[in-house]
């Protein structure tokens, strides 16, 4: 039981990549909207 509990059971190296891969496209995506949204307005 002792081998057991010295396996870390979270991969912190994954974990942040995949957290910066998330905020990347996350805030490409509220950029996205945001352009689409003023050239909404201008045109209107």
């Amino acid at each position: 039981m002792i081998q057991l509990v010295n396996i870390p059971a979270v991969s912190w190296t994954n974990g942040t990549i995949m957290l910066i891969v998330f905020g990347i496209v996350s805030l490409g995506l509220i950029a996205t909207l945001l352009i689409f949204m003023n050239s909404g307005k201008k045109k209107g």
